[in-house]
């Protein structure tokens, strides 16, 4: 076997061990675990230790160590792969890592089904379990780096904030009135960004099911009002990005037939529809309650301004504060239901957060030079696109962890985690292909994969949430 299929079978081998980490981790977190470890308090089996099961939920917990046995040697298999490939020193120390902590962790699984699972052993066993899995990204992101970046990037210190504008889309505006008044709703439809909707109130919808599993509060009108408000929420953040961005929306080809780019829409117009949208969401949530409607104040305004106006154009780190912007309805949603922020509605939101960069990243991969048109320090454009992908996996690691932690809440079950094991695999797979290949189209299915990861998680955690 040459050197080259040597690596790539120590990458694949790396993300493998890595999804079948985290597959044991979410699954041994949910109550189903918890409630079948009970019923098998022995080790390595069940009775003396060495009884077979008598139950489906004897079986759950065999099972879960049987699969332990098989990562286990998985793992081994890595390493012993990595050494034949002569990986880096820090790829190989972060291997190693995880090798040395994984037989900590399979004894402290031993010691949760021997002597049950207090709060604390619960605790450290989840956390030498994430450090497992974070090791295993580590290393797999820096091997990637190595084998298929370019060396020859180098960071930019400054991006040209006002690039000449060059010709850009022309649309056919219609001359008859009655195409060109469809033209036009369709262009304020466009101002609200739609697309952005679906997700966004899926967010507050998981929020405000994992807050019902608390309280009692989670009725009909609730949940329409804090959708409508979202909805409205969205579409005001959306026109006024379109407003404070229609010189630079000219200067990018993705962007440059943009309703106000093209003067379909005058910009009086526009801030007035904005206005109107914003008015009416901040009503729908004070009617909800007056934290909800700070709220929601709060993320038109960040989208809006701090986002758009002081981020986007000024810093590297754009996406990664903006994802804020994103996590807002998150905590919109647990606020609409129990009045106040907490834990849950948190730590939904940390997700989201963390998610956004890995999301976003590969947009700045795919429209670089778009973004480089328009002077946006996007990550693509100052740091290069190794960089760029490595942070993808950064992140993904990151909402995977944050996504793990979330698990452990009794509300959540077996479709919660194996939701994010499935989706987030399919999302690892796309993100180290997106190495291989550094196209536009790979980019792309990263994008679209790391949709389909937080839109399944999200259906997952409603589901669960409601069926307590």
């Amino acid at each position: 076997m040459s050197s080259t299929e040597t690596h790539t079978r120590f990458h694949g081998l790396l993300a493998a061990t890595a999804i079948g980490v985290y597959l044991l981790l979410l699954v041994g977190a949910t109550t189903a675990l918890t409630d079948a470890t009970a019923s098998c308090a022995a080790w390595p089996a069940c009775g003396d230790g060495w009884t077979s099961p008598t139950s489906t939920a004897g079986w759950l917990a065999v099972g879960h160590r049987i699969a332990a046995v098989l990562v286990g040697g998985l793992g081994v298999a890595t390493l012993l792969t990595g050494l034949r490939a002569g990986v880096g020193r820090r790829v190989l120390g972060a291997t190693l890592l995880a090798g040395v902590l994984y037989p900590v962790q399979a004894g402290l699984g031993a010691f949760v089904a021997i002597g049950g699972a207090d709060a604390t052993l619960s605790a450290v066993h989840l956390t030498v379990g994430m450090g497992i899995f974070v090791s295993l990204v580590a290393a797999l992101a820096w091997a990637l780096e190595r084998e298929t970046g370019d060396p020859s990037e180098q960071p930019v210190d400054s991006v040209d904030l006002a690039p000449p504008i060059e010709a850009g889309y022309e649309p056919d505006i219609p001359s008859d009135r009655r195409e060109r008044l469809v033209a036009t709703a369709k262009a304020y439809l466009r101002l609200t960004k739609p697309r952005l909707m679906w997700l966004l109130c899926l967010v507050a919808a998981a929020g405000m099911a994992l807050a019902a599993t608390t309280t009692g509060g989670l009725t009909v009108g609730v949940v329409l009002a804090t959708l409508g408000g979202g909805v409205l929420s969205i579409g005001a953040s959306g026109t006024f990005n379109h407003v404070f961005e229609r010189d630079i929306d000219r200067r990018m080809q993705r962007t440059s037939d943009r309703p106000l780019a093209t003067d379909l829409v005058p910009v009086r117009n526009a801030l007035a529809f904005g206005l109107l949208l914003a008015a009416g969401s901040i009503a729908l949530f004070a009617w909800v309650n007056p934290l909800a409607a700070v709220l929601g104040v709060a993320a038109i305004l960040f989208y809006s301004v701090v986002y758009t106006l002081l981020l986007k154009p000024n810093t590297v780190q754009n996406t990664v504060i903006g994802g804020a912007a994103g996590a807002l309805p998150a905590l919109i949603g647990w606020v609409a239901v129990t009045g106040e922020i907490g834990l849950g509605g948190l730590a939904l939101a940390t997700i989201i957060f963390l998610w956004t960069p890995a999301h976003f990243y590969n947009l700045a991969l795919a429209y670089k030079d778009d973004y480089e048109r328009g002077g946006f320090p996007m990550i693509s454009v100052v740091r290069g696109e190794t960089e760029t992908r490595k942070h993808v996996l950064w992140y993904l690691a990151a909402t995977l962890v944050a996504a793990g932690a979330l698990a452990s809440m009794d509300e959540l079950g077996l479709l919660y985690a194996l939701t994010s094991v499935v989706f987030g695999g399919a999302f690892l797979y796309f993100a180290v292909r997106l190495h291989y290949e550094q196209t536009e189209r790979a980019a792309f299915r990263s994008f679209h994969a790391s949709n389909a990861y937080l839109g399944a998680l999200l259906l997952a955690i409603v589901v669960d949430a409601l069926a307590v």
